[in-house]
C-alpha cells in the first residue's frame, strides 16, 4: 500500500520541549484531518528516517494529518540531549507534544506508540486524556523482568535444537539478563531478529542495512554519524531504569480506549503480559488482538492490520 495522493501537507516543524529542540514532521493527503502521533520504539531509535517506510506500508496520510515526533536526543540532535534523556523526560516530552499538537489543531490525537513507545504512550495518555482520542499500542514494555525471562526461555529453547550450536555460543558470550548496557542489549536483538521475533523474515543485518541507508537518506552523512552516536548514550541513560519498568506495580489510570496489538513471534512478549495488562490498566473500550506470523514490529509485518485498527479508534 502506497500513498495514492500528493501531500497537501509535508511540514517538519521544531518545536521547543523541555529545554529541547525536537523535530515533528506533519504529513496529510487533505486539510483538515484528525491528528495521529507516532511515538516510537527503541529505546534510541530515531523515527523521522522511517517515515517513507510508514508511508509506504501503513499509508496513514489518507486519514489522519499523521506527526512522527523525534524523541529527545534521538536522530540528528545534540548530544547534550541525548545524555539528558530519562524514562521521567520522555513521558513528559511525550506530554508536552500531545498539548502542542491538540493547540495546533484543536482536536484531541489518536496515538500510535511501538513498543516502548506505546509504554509512554499509556503512561502520557493517564495525564493528557483532553489531548487523546484513543491509544494504539503495538508490542507495548510493560514488565521488563518478564520480558527478559521470556526472551531467554526463548533463547535457551532453541539452542537445545540440533542447529543451536551458533545460539548457544552466543548465549554464553551474553551471560543472563537483565542488559543494561547497549552492546549486550544489541548482541540480544542480533539473535532475537535472526530468529524472527523483531521483523518476520527479516534478519538483524537486513535491517540494519536498512537502517543506514535511510539515516543517511534523511540525515544526510554527518547527520546519520550523529544519529548512530546517539543512539548508545540514549540507551546508557535509559536501559537501567528500563531494567525495573514494572506497569503492574502502578499501572496508568487511562480514561480513553486502549488497543493493543500483539505478534504472536514476539519473544519479547510473554503470555502474561498479553493476559494480564489490558486488566490492569482497565482503559473503558479495550481491544486485544493477537496477530499470527508478526514478530515486535508487527506494524511492518502485518500494517493493514493495525491501519484498520488506528481508523476504527
Amino acid at each position: 500500500m502506497t500513498i495514492d495522493t500528493p501531500l497537501a501537507i509535508d511540514k517538519t516543524i521544531t518545536v521547543n520541549i523541555n529545554g529541547t529542540r525536537q523535530k515533528v514532521r506533519l504529513c496529510s493527503a487533505h486539510p483538515g484531518l484528525p491528528p495521529l502521533l507516532v511515538v516510537q520504539g527503541g529505546p534510541a531509535l530515531p523515527l523521522l528516517h522511517e517515515v517513507p517506510k510508514f508511508q509506504r506500508l501503513l499509508n496513514l496520510e489518507n486519514r489522519f494529518l499523521t506527526a512522527y515526533w523525534e524523541q529527545r536526543g534521538c536522530g540528528d540532535a545534540p548530544a547534550e540531549d541525548a545524555r539528558s534523556a530519562s524514562l521521567a523526560l520522555q513521558v513528559a516530552d511525550l506530554r508536552s507534544v500531545l498539548r502542542w499538537l491538540h493547540g495546533e489543531t484543536g482536536q484531541p490525537a489518536v496515538v500510535l506508540g511501538i513498543s516502548i513507545g506505546g509504554t509512554f504512550a499509556l503512561q502520557a495518555a493517564e495525564q493528557e486524556a483532553a489531548s487523546v482520542r484513543a491509544v494504539v499500542v503495538v508490542s507495548p514494555d510493560a514488565q521488563t523482568a518478564a520480558a527478559d525471562a521470556a526472551a531467554d526461555a526463548f533463547l535457551q529453547e532453541r539452542a537445545l535444537r540440533a542447529d543451536g550450536h551458533r545460539i548457544r555460543r552466543s548465549l554464553e558470550k551474553l551471560g543472563a539478563p537483565p542488559y543494561v548496557d547497549p552492546a549486550t542489549l544489541q548482541r540480544r536483538a542480533r539473535l532475537l531478529a535472526d530468529l524472527g521475533t523483531i521483523v518476520h523474515g527479516r534478519t538483524f543485518n537486513a535491517l540494519f542495512v536498512e537502517l543506514l541507508v535511510a539515516l543517511i537518506r534523511t540525515y544526510g552523512v554527518a547527520g546519520a554519524v550523529r544519529a548512530l552516536r546517539n543512539m548508545p548514550i540514549v540507551q546508557r541513560a535509559l536501559l537501567p531504569e528500563i531494567a525495573s519498568l514494572d506497569l503492574f506495580a502502578h499501572p496508568p489510570r487511562v480514561r480513553v480506549p486502549v488497543h493493543y496489538i500483539f505478534g504472536e513471534l514476539d519473544a519479547l512478549t510473554p503470555a502474561s503480559v498479553v493476559k494480564d495488562l489490558p486488566a490492569a490498566i482497565a482503559a473503558p473500550g479495550t481491544t486485544v488482538l493477537r496477530v499470527p506470523d508478526a514478530g515486535h514490529m508487527l506494524h511492518f509485518d502485518h500494517p493493514g492490520v493495525v491501519r484498520s485498527i488506528l481508523e476504527r479508534a
